[in-house]
């Protein structure tokens, strides 16, 4: 198999049997074609790569400047591609075996405080159609620690008002998960005073939409969040992950337990979300260290 040929075929893996996110799919392939590019410099065959030549890409990233973060990420595309390759029988032996780079150091996720998020959610006025918009966004958000590219993909009949769940699908997974009854307040109102009035057609799906009335997008979102970072006055940089990490932080200080956390946020691994353990750990301790007496 020529190597186009070889890429191709684990573009089409990625996508139709593993369901990766369009953002997974798009870091993932970025990676093997910059290796790609990098093997015809050193007039490599990428199905004839040894485990020399993956070290020397490691090495190679590193003075580019790279992170340790990106060439991390960029060792685990490495181990997905060639996996795939020996599963599917186009090379003899798996040359990412005994391949390892320099693990990144893992920021612990910045987090809101209660008092934070509240002043934020408060934000969007429902004095105008944006308004309710926003506060059903921001609510829903916080409500279910979703991703932003889950939020902006949702439609319409994902939302099940009676139960007060909202269905949320990557690929072929799907997940429930519940909403607080401000969520659904902000939802219920959204739906029924507003979003008929924004869409551009009756046809459309999308549950949430721009003022132009076709599926409001990331970088729409992204917006809308700045605007009201500024609004509330808070320092902190916020991002539509913040509010994620908020999500699975809170939920940790109030006793729920990790694997619930975990299929709530559809996290593949719970060591993603035992991050958030480092997290509230970390805030206690601060608050011992300011009230205890002796500290």
């Amino acid at each position: 198999m020529v190597k186009a040929d070889v890429i191709s075929a684990y573009e089409a893996f990625l996508k139709n049997q593993k369901g990766a996110s369009a953002n997974t799919l798009a870091s993932y392939m970025r990676d093997i074609r910059q290796f790609s590019s990098y093997l015809n410099e050193t007039g490599t065959d990428i199905l004839s790569v040894t485990k020399s030549d993956l070290d020397g890409y490691s090495a190679h990233l590193k003075e580019l400047g790279k992170s340790a973060a990106t060439i991390c990420r960029t060792a685990a595309t490495l181990r997905s591609f060639y996996s795939y390759a020996a599963s599917e029988k186009l090379i003899g032996k798996d040359p990412t075996s005994g391949f390892e780079v320099e693990k990144a150091v893992k920021k612990l996720p910045s987090i809101l405080t209660g008092k934070e998020v509240e002043l934020l959610l408060k934000q969007p006025e429902l004095s105008d159609m944006k308004g309710y918009r926003d506060r059903a966004m921001l609510e829903l958000l916080y409500a279910t620690g979703m991703r932003v590219t889950e939020l902006i993909s949702l439609n319409v009949d994902d939302v099940r008002i009676s139960t007060g769940m909202i269905r949320c699908a990557t690929g072929e997974k799907e997940r429930f998960i519940p909403m607080y009854p401000a969520a659904v307040k902000a939802l219920t109102d959204y739906l029924e005073l507003v979003r008929g009035n924004m869409v551009a057609s009756s046809e459309e799906k999308a549950l949430f939409v721009n003022v132009n009335g076709s599926r409001i997008s990331r970088q729409g979102f992204w917006k809308v969040l700045k605007q009201y970072q500024e609004k509330a006055g808070i320092e902190k940089d916020i991002t539509p992950h913040t509010l994620r990490h908020s999500f699975a932080a809170h939920l940790l200080e109030n006793g729920a337990d990790l694997k619930s956390i975990q299929e709530m946020m559809g996290h593949a691994d719970i060591s993603s979300t035992q991050l958030y353990t480092k997290v509230v750990a970390g805030q206690l301790k601060d608050v011992y260290n300011k009230a205890h007496p002796r500290a």
